[in-house]
C-alpha cells in the first residue's frame, strides 16, 4: 500500500485552504481505469496503483470529513483520520464485487472519523456500546429535526419522540443531552475563521458521489451494513445464496468453472444466477435501509 508518508497533509500551519487546492490537482477516475487499478492493486500488489486510486479520492475524504466540523476538533486531524480511513478501504477494494470505490469507501471513511471522535471526547471513552454511539452522532440532528434547541434538560415530550426515533431509552437521551450540553467542549463550537463558511468549503470541494455520501446515517455504519446484508439474504433462494457467497462474499472466489461443476448447467447460467442474486440483493438492500430510515425513500 502506499504510504500515507507520500500524501499532501492538511496541517495548522498549511492551512487548509492550500490543501484543498493540491488535493484537486489529482484527476477522477474514469470507471474502467478505477478497475484496471484496483485489478492491478489486487493481483500485483501495484502500489502506484494504489496510490492513484487513493489520491483521486481525497476531495471525497475531505468532503466527509467536513461534515463533522461541529465537534470542536481540529479540522486537519480530522482530514488526516478521513485519509486514513480512504487508504484502508482501498487496502480491502474489490473491483469484482460491483461497487465503484467511492461508494465503499465512504463507509470506510465515516468509520475512521468516528472512531477519533469518540477516542478524543472523554464522556464517550469509557463503555460506549452501539446504541450510545447512535445517539452520540445523532442527539443534535433528531433534537433540530423538533425544534428542541433549548438549553438545559429536554422537556419530557421530546425526550419521549427522541428516544422512540433513535431506539434508546428515555434514561439514556435523557444523560447523553446533559453530557453534551456541558462536556469537554461545546458540540456547536465552529472550527476554523470566519471566512471558511460550510459553504464556500461544501460549494468548492467536489464529490462523484455525493447523494450516497449523504444519506447514510453516521452511526457505526460498517456493522450495519453486515446486518443489513444478514437481513437482506433472505430474499434469495439456497441456490442463488449459495452462488452469490461463493463467488463475491469470500476471500477467495469460486470459479463459474468449479460452480458449472456443482450444479450441473453452463458457466453462462451460473453467471446469469449471480447477476440476478446480486440486483435481488441490492434492490432488498436498499428497501432495507429506507425502512430503517437510514436513506430517504
Amino acid at each position: 500500500m502506499a504510504s500515507y508518508a507520500n500524501l499532501p497533509a492538511p496541517s495548522p500551519e498549511q492551512g487548509l485552504n492550500r490543501y484543498l487546492q493540491e488535493i484537486r490537482k489529482f484527476p477522477m477516475l474514469e470507471p474502467e481505469e478505477e478497475y484496471m487499478l484496483a485489478k492491478s492493486w489486487v493481483d500485483h500488489q501495484d502500489t502506484e496503483a494504489a496510490h492513484k486510486m487513493v489520491t483521486s479520492h481525497l476531495r471525497l475524504a475531505a468532503k466527509i470529513a467536513m461534515g463533522y466540523r461541529g465537534y470542536g476538533l481540529p479540522q486537519a486531524e480530522v482530514i488526516s483520520e478521513a485519509n486514513v480511513g480512504l487508504m484502508q478501504a482501498v487496502k480491502r477494494f474489490d473491483p469484482e464485487k460491483g461497487f465503484r470505490l467511492a461508494t465503499y469507501a465512504m463507509w470506510w471513511i465515516r468509520a475512521s472519523i468516528q472512531e477519533y471522535i469518540l477516542r478524543s471526547w472523554s464522556l464517550v471513552k469509557l463503555g460506549t456500546t452501539s446504541a450510545q454511539k447512535k445517539l452520540f452522532f445523532n442527539l443534535r440532528k433528531a433534537k433540530a429535526r423538533i425544534g428542541a434547541l433549548e438549553e438545559g434538560d429536554l422537556r419530557p415530550e421530546n425526550v419521549a419522540k427522541i428516544a422512540h426515533d433513535l431506539n434508546v431509552s428515555e434514561k439514556e437521551v435523557i444523560s447523553m443531552n446533559r453530557r453534551l450540553s456541558g462536556g469537554d467542549a461545546s458540540l456547536n463550537a465552529m472550527v476554523g475563521s470566519e471566512d471558511d463558511s460550510a459553504t464556500q468549503w461544501q460549494d468548492w470541494l467536489e464529490d462523484e458521489d455525493a447523494d450516497q455520501a449523504g444519506n447514510y446515517e453516521a452511526a457505526d455504519e460498517l456493522s450495519v451494513r453486515r446486518e443489513l446484508l444478514s437481513e437482506a439474504m433472505d430474499v434469495l433462494n439456497d441456490r442463488e445464496k449459495d452462488i452469490l457467497v461463493q463467488r463475491r462474499l469470500q476471500d477467495q472466489p469460486v470459479t463459474l468453472e468449479e460452480l458449472s461443476g456443482q450444479y450441473g448447467v453452463s458457466r453462462e447460467r451460473i453467471r446469469q444466477i449471480e447477476v440476478r442474486a446480486f440486483e435481488k440483493l441490492q434492490k432488498r438492500m436498499r428497501g432495507l435501509a429506507a425502512d430503517k430510515g437510514m436513506i430517504s425513500a
